[in-house]
């Protein structure tokens, strides 16, 4: 296995050592020109124009977010509607298409006011019947999203102006505030549409910052600047997200200019990216990232219905080699869907830790043996042998389940993995519960509560809890720890939550990376903050000298 990561680590630092080439005198001229164009623009004054290109693995599936639950979607989405509310870069919520808000009867009584100077793409006002018809459209059992839970929670929706509405909960709920941050659809565009075939899936009619310009499928989605944005039009004139499933790939394109931003894999961070160009060229960046990675299984499965299996699986693989291998050091190994040195962590819960021997007597326990001497653990004639699911581009996850397999083998199990194209994989094997296991990653939401994803309820076609994972103590406990305010309280809850998880292993939770954007230089503006980098995106502006536009022809 040492043999295993050393293979891993060197070739992904092969890149490091190109061959020793003199620059010519015309790319040492042009270097230096180029150094001297970045150094007089540090000091300029934000201007309008420009155009920014970042990659992504996988082509949105749709631009309604609520009607996908693909971060590729959820990402362009977010810069085409708005909400009432939004997070600010110190992770709270403020008004954003709310003028302003109150929470009142102890927090079971929510009143909007809604500002009176927000339009559509197509001119028409932004109001409270849109907010009305958005709510009514979540509560409908015909409307297929994953995100009805938190507006089923309200007991009375109420439009009390052209522009204020109320909300009123029979209880507290703990993500009512939350509720708000969710994208307000336009009830003239979308009220007599069949949400599952229509157009405005692809060409969707919002509100914010950005409108789509041009959607060529499986190479690239085009937003321009909406002039008559309400804060003000954004400086960078268009978005362009290039649809390339391959970090190589996107690496490469970041390396040659074509690319203005990435996600870097710790190799790419630590080891390609170093000299005068790139220090010139490029900022760096790095953070725990509020995301984690998991090995899921499929419940319904029979190799994973017996708990004892599935602990024994945790045992039999070493997470530090995973850190170590995979992410190079640059992460922590995971222990629950919370993100360490947070408030509602578990620090009290101890590490599985790598012992072999006890997964092997684990699996014992359940009824496994190796009993034609072949290698392989069988049971009533039928051998432990499991594929992992994995989308196509994503190297850290094949490098992990590639671990993973040689560890598992060393207790008898054998294990197979197959990569699938984004789109499908999603709706023909995940969707539908077509895996025996997949490593995937969620992002760590900024309140505690894990409803949606865990919830019995939720273990439906389509639903976020695709694994079918079905417990009636976390159950309980979910709908306690959205029904209470009291910070105290729900440390409680959601410590036994992540005690119940850790004793069930429904995920093998197997790490929280580092975060490792980088971003080229003539994009100015950036700031980390607690909410990470985006949160600005809006004010991030283009030198004029530095305002290149590439081709698209990609």
């Amino acid at each position: 296995m040492n043999r295993l990561i050393t293979a891993l680590v060197i070739l992904s630092c092969l890149a490091v050592f190109p061959a020793c080439t003199q620059d010519s005198e015309q790319e040492h001229s042009e270097n230096k020109k180029a150094a001297q164009l970045i150094e007089h623009t540090n000091a300029s004054e934000p201007v309008y124009g420009g155009r920014f290109t970042e990659p992504t693995l996988a082509e949105p599936m749709c631009l309604i977010a609520v009607l996908s639950s693909d971060s590729a979607s959820h990402t362009v989405a977010s810069k085409l509607f708005v909400s009432p509310l939004k997070y600010n870069k110190d992770i709270e919520l403020v008004p954003y298409a709310a003028e302003s808000f109150e929470v009142l009867d102890g927090g079971k009584l929510l009143k909007f006011k809604l500002r009176e100077d927000i339009k559509w793409f197509d001119g028409e006002p932004l109001t409270a019947e849109d907010v009305e018809f958005t709510y009514n459209m979540m509560i409908d059992p015909k409307t297929p999203t994953a995100y009805a839970g938190d507006f089923k929670n309200i007991k009375e929706f109420k439009r009390t102006g052209r522009y204020t509405f109320e909300v009123r909960y029979d209880k507290v709920f703990a993500r009512s505030l939350i509720t708000w941050a969710s994208d307000i659809l336009p009830k003239h565009i979308l009220e007599n549409e069949d949400l599952s075939t229509t157009k405005y899936r692809r060409n969707p009619v919002g509100a914010g910052p950005y409108k789509l310009k041009e959607w060529v499928p499986g190479r690239r989605v085009v937003l321009e600047a909406n002039e008559d944005y309400f804060l003000g039009r954004p400086y960078i004139d268009e978005l362009v997200y290039r649809v390339i499933p391959d970090i190589s790939t996107q690496f490469l394109e970041l390396k040659s200019g074509s690319l203005d931003d990435m996600g870097l894999t710790p190799q790419q961070y630590l080891f390609q990216t170093k000299g005068d160009k790139w220090e010139r060229d490029f900022k760096k960046y790095k953070y725990l990232s509020f995301s984690y990675s998991y090995l899921g299984f499929n419940m319904e499965s029979p190799f994973f219905k017996d708990v004892r299996v599935r602990r024994g699986i945790n045992y039999a693989i070493d997470k530090e080699e995973i850190v170590k291998g995979v992410l190079l050091g640059l992460g922590y190994p995971a222990m629950g869907p919370y993100k360490p040195g947070t408030w509602v962590y578990n620090d009290k819960l101890k590490p599985y830790g790598y012992h072999p021997e006890k997964a092997k007597a684990l699996f014992k326990e359940a009824g496994w043996a190796d009993t034609d001497g072949d290698g392989i653990l069988d049971r009533d004639g039928r051998p432990f042998s499991f594929t992992i699911l994995i989308n196509q581009g994503n190297s850290l996850r094949i490098k992990s389940a590639t671990i993973i397999q040689n560890r598992l083998k060393d207790v008898g199990i054998e294990v197979k993995i197959r990569t699938v194209e984004w789109a499908a994989f999603i709706t023909d094997f995940i969707d539908k519960g077509r895996f025996d296991a997949t490593i995937l990653g969620w992002n760590i939401l900024q309140d505690p509560d894990i409803y949606s994803v865990w919830h019995s309820s939720k273990a439906v076609p389509g639903g976020l809890n695709f694994i079918k994972y079905k417990n009636s103590e976390l159950d309980e406990l979910l709908d306690r720890g959205r029904s209470t305010l009291d910070q105290d309280e729900r440390k409680v809850i959601y410590d036994r939550i992540q005690e119940i998880m850790h004793e069930e292993q429904p995920y093998c939770f197997l790490y929280v990376p580092m975060a490792l954007p980088i971003y080229s230089s003539r994009i100015k503006g950036l700031k980390v903050e607690p909410a990470g980098l985006d949160y600005n995106a809006d004010e991030w502006w283009i030198p004029t000298q530095l305002q290149k536009k590439p081709s698209l022809q990609q």
